[in-house]
């Protein structure tokens, strides 16, 4: 049954990323963007990972897609979409993104990946608990990707701050 329902969702999330880069109309591409995180969330579910599930939900489904349907409604690019596009541009395109996928094929049907366990086993989370594992591996070994992750996400903010301010005095 675990295996149906994994099925389901990583089709559901694939389908739905393919619509996020497809979609002209940023509405719905953010539509399928929540799709997607919603699926990741179940298969967090799966994965016996409920906290990483729920911040999924709250972070990402919740607050991210709606800082980016409030900057897509702020902007308003839907009049002048895809003008700028060259000729060249479409067909270069699907060269490398085939080329990506052959890669990637090749690089999964080659790699034997090691069943390797990090400090952090079954038993040692059913002990100290999930949130306590995450945060002591936040706040220790990744606290440099956490912090720079922080700092990309007030340069975007004042960056769309300025973009919004550009867009209204004109």
């Amino acid at each position: 049954m675990d295996l149906i329902v994994f099925y389901l969702f990583a089709t559901l999330a694939v389908i739905a990323a393919l619509g996020v880069v497809a979609l002209r109309n940023p509405v719905h591409a953010a539509l399928c963007l929540a799709v997607v995180f919603i699926s990741l969330a179940a298969l967090y579910v799966l994965l016996s990972a409920p906290f990483v599930a729920a911040a999924q939900v709250m972070i990402y489904a919740g607050a991210i897609l709606i800082l980016f349907v409030f900057v897509i409604m702020l902007l308003s690019p839907g009049v002048d979409q895809g003008a700028g596009a060259l000729k060249w541009q479409r067909p270069l395109a699907a060269v490398f993104g085939l080329a990506l996928a052959v890669e990637l094929i090749l690089v999964l049907a080659s790699a034997v990946l090691p069943a390797a366990r990090g400090q952090y086993t079954p038993e040692r989370l059913a002990q100290i608990g999930d949130v306590q594992a995450i945060g002591a591996l936040l706040f220790t070994d990744f606290l440099l990707p956490f912090e720079i992750t922080s700092l990309l996400l007030l340069v975007a903010m004042v960056g769309v701050i300025v973009l919004a301010k550009k867009r209204v005095r004109s």
